[in-house]
């Protein structure tokens, strides 16, 4: 078999497995959206069905003959190319798949998928002794899993390594150490300034159907291609990027809270810009394929605060949102409001926290995480660690569970080491915004006038098109210069927060 030949064997090959895969998306999709209570128990079977077709095709054994044939050739000798990329990406997958029992991956995803409906109800019911049985099997699989991909300091490692590849618990741990020290006395001292927002700005009647209009109304405008995909409602927001001309983005609405729908919307079309971005010439391989989970964290949240909650933005959007809310907003100056948007404040939900101490609530997962995976805390035993470490960080104690250690789905949909990428991103974000601000003068003039077609070409150029030619760490460098670091995000928010709380 010649080079080529193998090459095109092995594209076509991967090419199926991602198609089988975006089923699964779809059917995720529709199970956290549309899917009646009752069907859990079959889409768990359909579920398992998909994982194991994807898993047994990515690790096949005539995967790893076309990768020795492309490699010892002439189209991967150049790192950056085309089929270097492609080839260098399907071997650490391959690998991956090929040490992962295809029974584990049927389990997980059987498990994992009857577990998210649990968590759903346990949560709505606040009842965390119902969930703590899938906890406990899913934290058991979890690490038969990273056990059976093998790691050599930390069992959190090849956990890590499946949404952020290359990266460590140990250098994860020093950044979020950095972030720790600096951001508990900035939160302190915010929380003890003498300008405070007004709290009463976003708590006022906002119709849904209203928000749902205005939000996806801003979504389009930062450049989210609504004839190429959809906004639906759910109880835990995500973006499922489905394929080319096909992305889901979700959120959740409150009457009386205006932060959570918007802001939620403008992070999933942060996402699904990224993942409209990616070249469809190249879906189903890597190069069509984004970065890490943290890369694609970065583009929800530059767009969600970089963008979302700064005046100039708000300059442009505030008299729109006034019109779409007759009278909600008479009394309340664009000052108050943009404010309003950025008030920092200890409080107990992830996806409601501020920039500032959103940090702090990604490193007690992060924590939380290593200690269920090495033993060193029961599911059962959950709660009340969950309760000590937030009254350590927050000098807040949750009232229950559901405000608790029940909040988020992440840990029953299986995703051990999810948490990190999202301080990841906010890390990203921030260095990458710094460097188009550099290279793009003038961006909050065309915030002013609702203009987002530059930044989004810069981004679009720059991150998405590139699909995974560099792994995260080199893509940062390649776009800003400088390694990834905590300075940019912790200068950031010590300049802005500094100048509206007069600090």
């Amino acid at each position: 078999m010649t080079p080529t030949d193998a090459y095109h064997s092995l594209i076509q090959h991967v090419r199926e497995a991602r198609l089988l895969e975006s089923v699964g998306s779809l059917l995720g999709w529709d199970e956290r959206t549309y899917m009646p209570p009752k069907g859990s128990g079959h889409r768990a079977e359909q579920m398992a069905l998909i994982s194991r077709l994807v898993h047994e095709r990515l690790a096949a054994p005539q995967l790893a003959e076309w990768l020795a044939v492309v490699e010892q050739s002439d189209l991967a000798a150049r790192p950056d190319a085309v089929e270097a990329v492609n080839v260098r990406e399907i071997r650490r997958v391959h690998e991956r798949a090929v040490k992962i029992p295809t029974r584990l991956v049927e389990e997980l995803a059987r498990t994992t998928t009857r577990a998210q409906n649990v968590w759903q109800e346990a949560r709505q019911a606040n009842d965390f002794p119902s969930f703590a049985p899938w906890l406990d099997r899913i934290v058991r699989l979890k690490r038969e899993e990273a056990q059976a991909i093998g790691y050599r300091d930390s069992v959190y490692d090849p956990l890590l390594d499946e949404y952020e590849p290359g990266a460590t618990t140990r250098e994860v741990a020093a950044w979020f150490a950095e972030l720790r020290r600096e951001l508990t006395p900035l939160v302190a001292a915010l929380a003890e300034a003498r300008r405070q927002p007004r709290s009463d700005v976003l708590t006022r009647d906002f119709p849904i159907d209203r928000q749902h209009w205005f939000g996806q109304s801003v979504a389009a405008a930062i450049g989210f291609d609504f004839t190429a995909g959809r906004l639906d409602t759910t109880a835990h927001p995500f973006c499922s990027g489905i394929g080319p001309g096909d992305c889901r983005l979700t959120t959740r609405y409150q009457t009386r809270d205006l932060q959570q729908g918007l802001f939620g919307i403008l992070h999933e079309a942060g996402h699904g810009i990224y993942d409209q971005g990616l070249d469809p010439d190249h879906c189903g391989t890597p190069m069509g394929s984004p970065v890490s989970l943290g890369i694609h964290e970065s583009q929800s949240r530059l767009w969600e605060n970089q963008v979302g909650r700064s005046r100039p933005f708000w300059e442009y959007f505030y008299p729109r949102l006034c019109q779409s809310f007759p009278g909600a907003l008479d009394d309340v100056s664009l000052d108050d409001f943009h404010f309003a948007v950025n008030r920092v404040a200890r409080s107990l939900i992830r996806v409601e926290a501020d920039e500032v101490t959103y940090n702090l609530h990604i490193i007690l997962r992060f924590e939380l995480e290593q200690a269920l995976l090495r033993g060193e805390l029961s599911a059962n035993d959950t709660p009340a660690a969950w309760n000590e470490r937030f009254r350590a960080s927050f000098d807040l104690t949750p009232p229950d569970d559901a405000h608790g250690c029940l909040q988020d789905i992440h840990w029953s949909m299986g995703g051990f080491g999810y948490f990190p990428t999202y301080t990841l991103g906010n890390l990203f974000a921030a260095q990458f915004m710094e460097q188009a601000r550099s290279d793009l003068p003038g961006l909050d003039d065309d915030f002013r006038r609702g203009e987002f077609r530059r930044l989004k070409g810069w981004l679009n150029d720059r991150i998405h098109r590139p699909g995974m030619r560099w792994r995260s760490r080199d893509l940062c460098l390649k776009v800003t210069g400088r390694p990834l670091s905590p300075r940019p995000l912790l200068s950031y928010l010590r300049q802005k927060y500094g100048e509206l709380y007069h600090l």
